[in-house]
């Protein structure tokens, strides 16, 4: 369902259980000033979801009145719904405050920056060691050697200040040598350009650096497809696979398909499979609904 009605913000009560679907889609009218690096800061959107929610629109120059659809419709991933969830080809972030007794439990997502195939964002599951505010960055001798080669002499630390890739907040995990941070370059947010790391714009990571506790629990997962529950509707959406595993995942449907079925529990559901094809063609990362009283037989499209 498209909605004219702009929903701000980034949480949502967790759905009840057995269902895993949250937000709603939207549209705006674009402005003759914006681009759609504009429109992604503006909803708490990354720039990749943007252009792949509007194909066919210039992202440079989407024009005074075009109509832009806001990809804020999410199935959850499939992990722990505590502490903080990274889905790395989805380039989002989810995260699951604690909440006192009787408080409704509610999920914040974000949009993310992950590593590039030669620096991947780790799999696993880590935990929250550190938090700091202003930090000092220590490149390791790769990445300065990386900015040699391209004529860029980087020193030993970068001290706070406009210049400092980390920004102004970074929450680093057990996983040497990994963080969660700000940027200096927010345009970048929704992209595969970092060493590693996760990046997050700088009114986001300073809400997660002042919510979040040293021992929390980080997962990172890789799921270019999921699948969940809303009512008596079952969503599914694809994203584009990381480019290491792109050449599998678009030569076989297996694991797609897998995730339909892991997620169809429900007696008497059956699930229109040309309709799931589709959103594996498209990579789009807009679930939609395949659920129907028609039954049809996935064999014919598990290769």
């Amino acid at each position: 369902m498209l909605t004219s009605q702009i929903l701000l913000a980034e949480t949502y009560h967790l759905p009840t259980e057995g269902d895993s679907v949250i937000g709603e889609l939207q549209f705006v009218k674009a402005r003759n000033e914006d681009t759609f690096s504009d429109i992604a800061r503006r909803y708490n959107l990354g720039y990749n979801e943007l252009v792949l929610a509007n194909p066919g629109i210039d992202p440079w120059l989407p024009g005074e009145g075009t109509t832009i659809l806001l990809p804020t419709l999410f199935v959850l991933p499939d992990a722990p719904r505590k502490g903080v969830v990274l889905n790395v080809p989805e380039m989002r972030l989810y995260y699951y405050p604690e909440t006192a007794p009787g408080e409704q439990p509610v999920v914040i997502t974000n949009p993310a920056s992950v590593g590039r195939i030669e620096w991947n964002t780790p799999l696993g599951t880590t935990k929250v060691t550190r938090k700091e505010i202003n930090p000092t960055w220590f490149p390791p001798a790769s990445i300065r050697r990386e900015h040699a080669k391209k004529g860029e002499l980087l020193g030993e630390s970068v001290p706070p200040g406009s210049d400092n890739p980390l920004g102004a907040h970074a929450v680093r995990l057990a996983i040497p040598g990994y963080l969660i941070h700000g940027t200096n370059e927010p345009y970048g947010i929704g992209m595969r350009v970092t060493h590693g790391c996760v990046r997050l714009y700088p009114e986001d990571i300073a809400m997660l650096f002042h919510d979040v506790i040293v021992g929390t629990e980080v997962h990172i997962v890789n799921q270019p497809y999921k699948a969940g529950w809303r009512g008596g509707n079952l969503y599914f959406e694809a994203h584009p696979p990381l480019e290491e595993d792109a050449e599998k995942l678009k030569t076989h449907r297996t694991p797609a398909i897998k995730t339909v079925v892991a997620a169809d529990n429900r007696v008497n559901t059956h699930i229109m499979w040309d309709a799931a094809l589709e959103i594996i063609k498209s990579e789009n990362g807009l679930p939609a609904v395949i659920s129907t009283i028609l039954k049809e037989d996935i064999n014919a499209v598990v290769k």
